[in-house]
């Protein structure tokens, strides 16, 4: 019994030094390696990997902002019918004449767009909506507020409007796959910024 415990004793010695020797060795190694390749390996290891993520961001970002040549004209439609239906409202409602002035430069204008949207869709064989779809919602509710409420909705409708307009329009316009639908928005994005323009200055005065 004692032979056995003494043996045991010898075993866990062995063990631990041979553990303890080990760690040593690995701790020397590392620290060996860690003024030469290891360091390098790893510095070029983060910097490809953060590059390789921006790409993957900005692939996606680009990939869920620009829309196909006929998305993009179906969701013009949809806003431009839109823009026409709400500068008629602005027109019977408003009771600033600023208001209503740009309620009929809308009518003007996005009709105009409109007809040349049409003429295109179809050149392209693409069946563009006959109403207003998402849009419908809002040109009822601005239609059923009173005149001293209507103003600053339409205003503040206006400007969220115009800045996605733009956002798309440019997008397309600089990226765009199909060259007649490229050469529409190049076309019609300063009208959009135009507008932009007036109805951002006519909410300043409003908000003064």
């Amino acid at each position: 019994m004692k032979s056995i415990l003494i043996l045991s004793a010898f075993c866990v010695g062995s063990l631990i030094f041979a553990a303890c020797g080990g760690e040593t060795n690995t701790n020397v190694n590392v620290r060996a390696n860690s003024n030469g390749s290891t360091m390098g390996n790893a510095a070029n290891t983060v910097s490809n990997t953060a590059s390789n993520a921006a790409n993957a961001v900005a692939n996606t970002a680009a990939s869920m902002t620009l829309t196909s040549p006929e998305d993009f004209m179906k969701n013009a439609a949809d806003g431009g019918m839109a823009e026409v239906e709400m500068g008629k409202l602005a027109v019977k409602n408003a009771q600033d004449p600023e208001v209503k002035k740009f309620g009929q430069m809308m009518i003007d204008d996005h009709s105009k767009a409109n007809n040349e949207l049409k003429a295109l869709a179809a050149k392209k064989n693409v069946t563009l909506p006959t109403d207003m779809g998402s849009y419908k919602g809002d040109v009822e509710d601005l239609g059923k507020l009173k005149a001293g409420e209507f103003d600053k909705e339409y205003v503040e409708h206006m400007v969220d409007d115009h800045e996605d307009d733009v956002a798309a329009f440019e997008k397309q316009a600089n990226s765009g796959a199909d060259p007649d639908v490229k050469a529409f928005a190049t076309k019609t994005l300063p009208t959009l910024k135009k507008h932009l323009e007036a109805i951002k200055a006519i909410q300043a005065k409003m908000n003064k």
